[in-house]
């Protein structure tokens, strides 16, 4: 025990942390079991250090520990638990919990047996807490780390402070939102840069961003779809292939029996490999209505605009980049599905354009939303591309 102890307190006094993520201050923190997925690279570990650090400081009470410490293949989860709540615990932090076999069930032993004891977990986006873990459903509280929005982007390089908006606000208020923030900053000063390398916290560790791009990108190939879905490694170059495919393309009407030739495998395997590069957020999938993976997506696009950069060669297109930012931007707190008219339908209401030019007449329309390049401010339905990244 000692030792996790100190590797805690030294976790805590290196821990650089240059803001507060947004959804520090939307996790319930009173539940007794917690879990946080988010992407490999995308700052988990810093972000439940960051609330040890901040809600217990360097007190015994709470401990972080993570799961890839050969100290657990002869030790469980629950005698750890036992012992740490027994000598004060009170709450206690695994990381990389999918990597420990049975994990699910002893932390439905815990939660059921240690009533004194809070138990926060983070793990890969391709793991389906509720679907397929029945001990854990109905009990564990699961929230989504995203990667930096355009407006933490901001923050970070500016040091200024920007508010995040809901999407009706945005629609109903933009000119206003936006001569508040074009007094503070310019942002379209930054917004390239975000597009090339600001979604992923790395970016701060001054290495060669693609580069680290590239290896998280191997990782989550390598290790958390192969290893969580239980891909063979001889199979490993067909997903990878089929990554490399569909980012050439992006974004595309899959035709699934020439991704299937392409890739060297079944219609039934492509479909169920592009479903876990969507879960891995490498990729988004998009439908043409309500979400079914029965059918094929009408479009499928890169998860990021940073993706496009590391994945594809030659020129990438302005228009597809800012459709990717968009689709990004509001995929993870909006619904948003195919539009017959538009490119994108949101929330079964709006339809939006993503567009360098105005399209004549559109924006006299109040179902049809202009998002365009290059403005600082808007105009009645015409609203500045950039600032549909203040959404979180």
């Amino acid at each position: 025990m000692n030792s996790f102890i100190e590797t805690h307190n030294y976790l805590l006094e290196n821990l650089h942390v240059p803001m507060r993520r947004k959804l520090m201050d939307e996790v319930d923190w009173t539940h007794r079991l917690i879990g946080i997925k988010g992407t490999r690279g995308i700052g988990k570990t810093n972000f439940i250090l960051d609330f040890a650090k901040s809600h217990y400081g360097f007190s015994k009470s709470c401990l972080y520990v993570n799961l890839n410490n050969l100290y657990f293949t002869e030790h469980t989860i629950i005698e750890f638990a036992d012992e740490f709540r027994k000598t004060g615990g009170k709450t206690l932090i695994l990381d990389q919990v999918y990597k420990y076999p049975g994990w699910s069930e002893e932390l439905r032993y815990c939660y059921d047996h240690f009533e004194d004891l809070q138990i926060i977990f983070s793990g890969s986006t391709v793991m389906r807490l509720r679907e397929e873990n029945p001990h854990l459903r109905g009990i564990v509280h699961s929230y989504k780390l995203e990667g930096f929005s355009f407006r933490e982007f901001l923050e970070l390089k500016t040091g200024q402070s920007f508010q995040s908006y809901t999407l009706d606000e945005l629609l109903e208020n933009h000119e206003e939102i936006t001569k508040k923030i074009v007094a503070k900053v310019r942002p379209l000063a930054y917004f390239n840069d975000y597009l090339k390398f600001g979604y992923y916290p790395f970016y701060l560790d001054n290495s060669n961003y693609s580069e680290s791009l590239m290896k998280s990108i191997n990782f989550i190939l390598e290790i958390d779809i192969s290893f969580l879905r239980q891909i063979e490694l001889k199979y490993l170059p067909r997903l990878r292939k089929l990554l490399f495919t569909v980012a050439q393309s992006a974004p595309f009407q899959p035709n699934v029996s020439k991704l299937s030739s392409d890739v060297g495998t079944s219609r039934a395997t492509v479909m169920n490999y592009l479903y876990y590069l969507r879960q891995a957020r490498l990729i988004k999938l998009l439908y043409d209505g309500k979400e079914d993976m029965q059918k094929k997506p009408a479009k499928v696009y890169l998860h990021n605009p940073n993706l496009m950069y590391a994945l594809m060669r030659g020129n990438i297109e302005k228009n597809v980049l800012h459709k990717t930012f968009f689709y990004n931007q509001l995929g993870c707190c909006t619904d948003i599905v195919s539009s017959d008219f538009a490119d994108f339908l949101v929330n079964n209401e709006k339809h939006f354009f993503v567009c360098e030019k105005q399209q004549t007449n559109l924006s006299e329309n109040k179902n049809f939303i202009i998002a365009k390049d290059m403005i600082e401010t808007g105009s009645r339905g015409v609203i500045p591309l950039w600032l549909f990244g203040f959404l979180y």
